[in-house]
């Protein structure tokens, strides 16, 4: 179809189905290929064209003074026709029609709107590229054709593929779906889809393809038969399709014949809006199908226009009105003069152009449903707007060299490129037109549900939209009251490879399949996983478009393959899905084993006590005053202090109770001791004085000697103390080692040698004592008191020599337990051994508390 004008543009549109070739064995001169298989919607798309030039050459705000033409070619769905015909338009090498009363020829194309196909346009655009030859395409949406180094006259009103793809995924997302199938057509426009949902869905984790096949361009039955086999094995319950009608004809044939239902078809675009598939034969496996489709749009006065159309409306030739000519012998079933012969004989009727298309059921004046031929329309406005701004340029002002503008004269394609790139305008309808960097428009898509109704009628539904805008981003629209859901559950189906872990587990990779694919093994003790899976959370991500969020909920699924260790002083509850603080252990007054040792302490103390008064009362009697009455009180006190001393190795360990326990057991056990030394060392003073000529010895050994020895032993181990906890004092330590779910509180000793010089000291005068007490065990019984002392001391050597490996090997509280007990065992020994004997002479047998009792049991001896 051709119209005249000033400036005429160009258009490519898919009229017939098929195309046959001559043959090219080269006898003859070949002839012309052929098309047959008329395609209503694709003229209608043509006169969408024409309708909008018509329009604007109505418009007197748009391009005043300026009539548009266009020169319409149809391409028979076949790359050679439509690159012919491209050529054709922009070289002006085609047949000649009149275009005025005084000019002959083909008329000069200033751009081309078209092509349908990703295919023909990538190889349209690629020669068009090099004049800069603009192009917009209304169909074309192969997302390599955004690369503006290949093709750089390239424009489109229609989306591009990367966004269907991204569309497509923000509905998987939605719906939590992560585990689908994708299946594809074999040419640019399903291989490129198909790398982008590599990159978009795959890589990028927020899902995993469960097979990925390419659908073959013929019926080839074995290719089909394994490609259903393919979804019937699998458990993804999605089923992506990028492809074009044509393939789900021959897929659904497949499908119905191996009854494979249970399954959520997603369409692209392509064949979202293909009634052909709305067959009752299809229409049980297809219902409940989600779709992505182009921006629907409404154009006012379009229906009027298809109307106005005649055979003979435009140029009365048969090369300028041949598409009209072949949509009304297809739509009336009737031939133009002179028709193919025989055709009145079999009964054929004859056109007259005078039958009215109002009376006829035809796709052709159904203007519910303007999709494609929106686009059309945008593309065509696009250009004038263009032009518009391009001779609205003033003289010195312009873009080109020497600040030149455009005329209509010598108009170049390539000025109009440069404002074609600039272009921004409404339409109509209310949506923003214009271009990016790569040529791409403000990409928006409907979402369509396919709803089959009770009379067999099926309707393709809005249920939402996703759009992307300059300041928005990507957003995503659902009315999921509206989804039709071809399930017995009436809701979303699931489709996972593997459901999300619950709080608790960790995701472990099965072997050789996808990240998606993962079995829940619990977490080990002292770790946890609260992630209850990533799908909400990457929903709301993709509901505000937050890219950096989506990036760092991937990181957190990549990181809940791994269990999360607790906090040093957290460990893992039972079900591992949060941290609890640990149980803290220590020698506590509350447990059975610190109220037996406080008691036993307190019970020592009180002993001590008890003894003490009872020497005090019985201070003057001969048993007291013969076992140096002075010297056997300090030791009762320091026994005293001993017991007592043994109450800071119970209760949470703090600053000053650590600092605090092993001065204060030092000093009192060497200040015990060491009365036991000097009393042992007086015993011996005693016998050797009462020998002729020894009396010397006990001058070495009055009061003030014992005194003194006994202060000056008492301060070395004060002075080891002082050192100690100068240097490295004993604090409080968190002990985790002994036991990974407890705190094990206790008393870091700070400096080891500080406490083995202390212990050592205390051993030192304790093995002293006990050698001179053994040397006086058998001296007489009036002087004797070393066979008690070398008693005592006996015991105090076995338990505090057992006490060594029994502290070293005991864990945390009970490290503190042995040495308490070791006190206590040690302390009543010495009590028992040294004042038992005593007692039992003061209380039960006073006759024996006399000096002649002594002195006698000595002679009797």
């Amino acid at each position: 179809m051709h119209k005249a004008g000033d400036v005429v543009l160009g258009g490519l549109f898919q009229v017939h189905f098929f195309s046959v070739f001559p043959d090219l064995s080269f006898p003859t001169e070949p002839q012309q290929p052929t098309c047959h298989g008329f395609d209503v919607l694709g003229f209608r798309q043509a006169q969408t064209m024409a309708f909008a030039i018509d329009e604007i050459n109505r418009n007197f705000n748009l391009l005043p003074n300026v009539t548009l033409g266009y020169s319409l070619y149809d391409n028979c769905l076949e790359l050679g026709i439509g690159f012919r015909a491209a050529l054709s338009l922009v070289s002006g090498q085609e047949e000649q029609f009149i275009l005025d009363e005084t000019c002959v020829g083909a008329p000069p194309v200033l751009a081309i709107v078209g092509d349908s196909s990703s295919t023909r346009s990538i190889a349209i655009s690629s020669v068009l590229g090099l004049y800069r030859v603009p192009m917009v395409s209304y169909f074309a949406t192969c997302s390599c054709l955004s690369d503006r180094k290949k093709y750089p006259s390239f424009f489109r009103t229609i989306p591009s593929d990367a966004f269907q793809v991204r569309a497509m995924i923000q509905v998987l997302n939605h719906f939590g779906w992560t585990w689908a199938g994708l299946l594809i057509s074999d040419d640019d426009y399903g291989l490129h889809a198909a790398r982008s949902f590599q990159s978009d869905f795959v890589q990028s984790g927020e899902g995993c393809l469960a097979y990925l096949d390419i659908l073959p361009w013929g019926n080839d039955k074995a290719e089909l038969r394994r490609i259903v086999d393919v979804m019937k094995k699998s458990t993804a319950r999605v089923v992506i399709v990028f492809a074009h009608e044509s393939h789900m004809i021959n897929l659904m044939a497949e499908v119905v014949r191996q009854n494979v239902t249970g399954l959520q078809w997603i369409a692209s675009e392509a064949w979202t809006a293909a009634t052909v598939l709305h067959s009752p034969h299809f229409m049980p496996y297809l219902s409940g199908t989600l779709g992505i489709a182009i921006r629907r749009g409404e154009i006012s006065g379009l229906r009027e226009f298809f109307l106005q159309i005649r055979p003979d409306q435009h140029h009365n030739n048969s090369y300028g009105n041949s598409m009209v000519n072949q949509f009304w012998e297809y739509t009336f079933q009737c031939r133009f003069a002179p028709p193919p012969a025989g055709w009145v004989e079999g009964g054929g009727a004859l056109c007259t152009g005078q039958e009215d298309l109002e009376n006829v059921e035809t796709e052709y004046l159904d203007i519910s449903n303007l999709r494609p031929e929106y686009n059309v329309y945008k593309a065509v406005y696009a250009l004038a707007y263009a032009l518009d701004d391009m001779l609205q340029c003033e003289p010195g002002r312009g873009p080109f060299s020497g600040h030149n503008c455009g005329s209509l004269k010598g108009l170049e394609p390539w000025q109009l490129l440069y404002y074609l790139e600039k272009v921004n305008f409404t339409t109509p309808f209310g949506d923003q037109v214009s271009f990016d960097e790569n040529g791409d428009a403000l990409p928006i898509y409907d979402i369509m549900n396919w709803l089959w109704l009770p009379d067999g009628r099926t309707k393709v539904q809005n249920v939402g939209e996703v759009k992307r805008s300059a300041f928005k981003g990507e957003e995503l629209t659902i009315d999921e009251e509206k989804i039709f859901w071809n399930f017995e559950s009436k809701k979303p189906p699931q489709s996972v490879c593997s459901e999300s872990c619950p709080p608790g587990t960790r995701m472990a990779r099965k072997k050789g399949q996808p990240v998606c694919c993962f079995d829940c093994i619990l977490c080990s003790e002292g770790k946890i996983s609260n992630e209850t899976g990533w799908y909400s959370a990457l929903n709301t991500a993709v509901c505000r478009n937050n890219i950096n969020m989506r990036l760092k909920i991937f990181s957190i699924f990549l990181d809940s393959m791994e269990c999360t260790s607790c906090p040093e002083d957290f460990w893992s509850s039972p079900q591992r899905d949060h941290c609890v603080p640990k149980k803290t252990e220590f020698l506590s007054y509350n447990e059975p084993l610190g109220i037996c040792l406080t008691a036993t302490s307190l019970l020592g103390t009180c002993v001590c006590a008890v003894v003490l008064s009872i020497f005090i009362y019985h201070r003057g009697t001969p048993i007291v005053r013969a076992n140096n009455s002075e010297l056997s009180f300090q030791l009762l006190l320091s026994l005293k202090l001993c017991f007592l001393c043994s109450l800071l190795f119970i209760g949470r360990p703090r600053l000053w109770t650590c600092q605090l326990r092993h001065a204060a057991f030092g000093i009192s056990f060497v200040l015990c001791v060491s009365c036991i030394l000097v009393k042992t060392m007086v015993v011996l003073a005693v016998f050797k004085a009462s020998k002729p000529g020894g009396g010397a010895s006990l001058k070495w050994f009055g009061v003030l000697q014992q005194r003194g020895t006994v202060m000056v032993l008492t301060s070395i181990q004060a002075a080891i103390c002082t050192t100690w906890l100068v240097s490295a004092s004993p604090t409080p330590h968190k002990n985790t080692q002994y036991h990974n779910d407890k705190i094990v509180y206790e008393c870091a000793v700070g400096s080891t040698i500080g406490f083995a010089v202390l212990l050592g000291y205390i051993g030192f005068l304790a093995i002293l004592s006990f050698l001179i007490a053994f040397i006086a065990r058998n001296l007489p019984d009036s002087f004797n008191e070393a066979k008690l002392i070398t008693f005592s001391m006996l015991i105090f050597c076995a338990v505090w020599v057992a006490f060594v490996p029994a502290y070293i090997s005991s864990p945390g509280k009970y490290a503190d337990a042995v040495e308490v007990f070791a006190i206590l065992a040690s302390s009543f020994g010495l009590l028992l051994a040294l004042f038992g004997p005593k007692c039992y002479i003061i209380l039960l047998r006073p006759e024996r508390n006399t000096k002649k009792a002594i002195m006698g049991r000595g002679i009797e001896s």
